[in-house]
């Protein structure tokens, strides 16, 4: 029989199609069975809308069969079939899809849509030349006597001619390619790598996909062996179910074992302690959805790390598409694992790439908040079980709060967690809040290496004398956190070691007044002794017993300097310190005395030796180490 050109239009579309619009050559394989499905959900239709068709859906199967002898690859259905008109319109055209028209004739006939049609943009079979340098399809239709049989060597056009064929349903048989120096194409001969495709891509595919395997495995004992009997091992060939067919997501709730959920978690996401927590949810309407979600228990290794790739498994009616859907999280939530299913995702003729949709975006937001309210449950719950996920993950959560300048903030403050003076423990801002004295004019916080140092601080001894808790934030990120909070209900957040920390009454503030004015000549001496190392000396309002504290004039904070020391480049970046002195201490009151005697070594000195332990105080490097341990020796002597 002459061979037929393709309708379609030309060798350059089909070499784009089978070179550029799949990123994996072990694609095809998907693809393929996917067809096959599609077959199979067809002729099952058929039994459902005639009476006259007697199909058991039991039998319906999908088998895959390799010949590394004859270098072919079968894949098989007992679907529907194909006739010869089909053949020519559905393989001769190219993107034409006969699942599409069959999901429309459904439409057009407002019949409910009962079948997920997987295939639905008539290239997927085309990817078998990706693989194959010669490929056949013998199909029979179903109430047809005659099979036909299509081949193709690929974009040169195709013949297709009359066979013989004993039942119903389609074969594809490629024909593999020979191994070049860059592709390695006897793999998709091996048993074991169709196995692991079959699992990766189409493991819940609603029919058996069936392959005989070799297994491994001990002989009968014969009845006469003695007892020096050694047990015997032989290779034996069987067919066997590949696929799991039935996703866990796609099971209610109340069916599924606690114990499954963590099998499938653990198998599938590689990790080998359970999850923190199980989100098992759908939705019907305007987009439908299944989503099977996880919160590890301890971040990846790679977590923090440019290389991790965050998102969810996206499946189409069961089929694999793509093994991270970054869309389907925000980063904030990035941690959490597992899989969404939808038929209602468009996707490109490939089914690689996912369409920025409205549907995605409505699934994403659902998911945002799924997550959200099982964590607040978590917290109230099982508080025990939510430090873990803090201790795991809670610098992501402040990150989301720093990100897009505290876009997200009233999305994630429920969610944190910082260390209280008055609990001894974490504390979320609701319960903070819920303990707060009606005068208390903050939410205070303090920022250092440690609770035990920042508990030491001379700045927050009047806060605490006052009966006001402070959050310790003992993260680099913490103070960037309550920036970005700002106010919650009206009410800012302020930090302990800021001069205007306590506000002051009038008869405080004209008490301050008056000591700053006096120590005038003091400041100006300890000024012109640092140079400078500081912008302003200053007596402090908010020291008790301390001698002296650093703090900030400006948009850097001493925190922030402390963050960008870490890295690189960021040393420049530099907050514009003020040196505080407690007008009623007794190193105050040294200082004082030297400068009324004109003792400018002395006031050098000490001026050096307060500055030197504010530094240290704000755990900031001493500029010079050697002359403060100097000066600090000269004391002794």
């Amino acid at each position: 029989m002459a061979k037929k050109q393709f309708k379609a239009e030309s060798k350059r579309l089909l070499d784009l199609m089978v070179n550029s619009i799949y990123t994996h050559k072990e694609i095809f394989l998907r693809e393929l069975i996917s067809n096959a499905s599609d077959a199979e959900d067809k002729l099952a239709y058929k039994a459902l809308t005639d009476d006259q068709v007697p199909v058991d859906r039991s039998e319906l199967k999908i088998t895959i069969v390799p010949d590394k002898e004859m270098r072919t690859l079968t894949v098989s259905d007992n679907g529907v079939g194909m006739s010869k008109e089909d053949l020519e319109s559905n393989l001769g055209t190219i993107a034409k899809s006969g699942s599409f028209q069959f999901k429309q004739d459904l439409a057009k006939e407002d019949k409910p849509e009962d079948i997920d049609v997987i295939g639905q943009f008539g290239v997927g079979f085309y990817s078998a030349f990706m693989v194959a340098d010669h490929v056949t399809v013998i199909s029979k239709a179903y109430g047809s006597d005659q099979a036909y049989m299509w081949q193709s060597d690929g974009a040169d056009g195709y013949t297709v001619t009359e066979c013989e064929k004993d039942t119903v349903g389609t074969d594809v048989i490629m024909h593999i390619k020979a191994n070049v120096e860059d592709e390695n194409y006897d793999q998709y001969l091996e048993t074991y790598k169709l196995q692991e495709l079959i699992k990766k891509y189409s493991d819940y595919i609603r029919y058996p996909i069936v392959m005989e395997v070799e297994d491994y495995r001990q002989k009968e004992k014969p009845a006469d062996a003695g007892d020096d009997y050694k047990p015997e091992w032989e290779t034996v060939k069987e067919w066997k179910t590949i696929n799991s067919m039935v996703p866990l997501w796609q099971r209610p709730k109340a069916q599924v074992k606690p114990e499954e959920y963590n099998s499938f978690y653990k198998e599938k996401f590689m990790d080998w302690q359970d999850p923190l927590a199980v989100i098992h949810t759908s939705a019907e309407g305007a987009v439908t959805y299944k989503a099977l979600l996880y919160i590890p228990e301890k971040a990846p290794y790679d977590f923090y790390t440019r290389e991790y790739q965050k998102g969810l498994q996206l499946y189409s009616s069961g089929v694999l598409i793509m093994d991270k859907c970054a869309d389907l999280l925000p980063d904030y939530f990035r941690f959490v694992k597992g899989v969404v299913d939808s038929a209602d995702f468009s996707l490109n003729i490939s089914r690689e790439v996912l369409q920025h949709t409205r549907q995605l975006s409505v699934i994403a937001k659902a998911l945002e908040k799924k997550i959200k309210a099982e964590l607040l449950k978590m917290q109230k719950e099982e508080p025990e079980k939510y430090e873990k996920f803090w201790a795991a993950f809670g610098n992501q959560i402040k990150y989301g709060v720093v990100a897009e300048y505290g876009a997200h903030k009233e999305m994630l403050q429920d969610l944190l967690l910082f260390w209280s003076s008055k609990e001894g423990k974490n504390t979320t801002l609701a319960a903070y809040k819920d303990r707060m004295p009606e005068d208390q004019p903050y939410y205070y916080y303090a920022c250092g290496e440690s609770v035990d140092k920042i508990a030491k601080l001379p700045q927050v001894e009047r806060i605490l004398d006052k009966g006001y808790e402070i959050l310790y934030c003992t993260e680099d990120v913490d103070d960037f956190v309550m920036q970005a909070l700002g106010e919650i209900d009206g009410k800012k957040f302020k930090s302990a070691t800021a001069e205007d920390a306590l506000p002051q009454t009038e008869e405080e503030k004209k008490a301050s007044e008056e000591k700053a004015e006096a120590g005038k000549p003091v400041l100006e001496a300890v000024k012109e002794a640092l140079g400078d190392k500081v912008k302003e000396v200053r007596i402090s309002k908010i020291l008790k017993t301390g001698a002296c504290c650093l703090s900030a004039d400006g948009p850097v904070s001493l925190e922030m300097e402390r963050y960008m020391r870490k890295l690189e480049g960021g040393e420049h970046m530099k907050a514009e310190r003020v040196l505080e002195l407690n007008a009623d201490s007794a190193p105050y009151a040294a200082l004082k005395k030297a400068v009324d005697e004109g003792d400018k070594e002395t006031v050098e000195k000490y001026s050096k030796l307060l500055y030197g332990q504010a530094l240290l105080l704000a755990e900031l490097p001493l500029e010079d180490p050697a002359e403060y341990a100097q000066l600090v020796c000269s004391l002794m002597v």
